[in-house]
């Protein structure tokens, strides 16, 4: 089973929670074992499994990105002007796989899948994809 979804990003830089999402996709498969795909088909944002219960997280993962990755920097020769942008999603990777088994996704208690915007706001498409095994 494959499944996209279409989000509205509000910020240059955010990371929006999709556990929500992806789980939903596991149930409506059926598939009670196996695993699941989540896919992110831009080159400027990204997929991650973090914690979901202290905000402060996201905030200081942005803030450290923004350290490492400067939005600025004079030897940048991309024309749009947004590498800080391509180099965080490298950084965080475009997929992430989550086992599933019982038809719950096997997450730890503190974490969650996210959706990385890096050069937002923008409409931005992610997929599920759902296999059994």
């Amino acid at each position: 089973m494959l499944r996209s979804f279409t989000i509205r990003t509000t910020k240059r830089d955010e990371m929006i929670e999709i556990t929500s999402f992806v789980a939903e996709t596991v149930r409506e498969s059926g598939v009670t074992e196996g695993v699941a795909i989540v896919y992110c088909p831009h080159t400027t944002a990204g997929i991650t499994i973090n914690e979901n219960a202290d905000p402060d997280v996201k905030r200081d993962m942005m803030r450290r990105f923004d350290e490492t990755y400067p939005w600025e920097h004079p030897l940048d020769r991309h024309l749009e002007g947004n590498t800080a942008a391509h180099m965080k999603a490298s950084t965080v990777g475009a997929s992430q796989h989550v086992i599933i088994t019982d038809g719950r996704l096997l997450l730890g208690t503190w974490q969650g899948v996210y959706f990385c915007e890096y050069d937002g706001p923008r409409q931005r498409t992610f997929y599920v994809k759902v296999v059994q095994g």
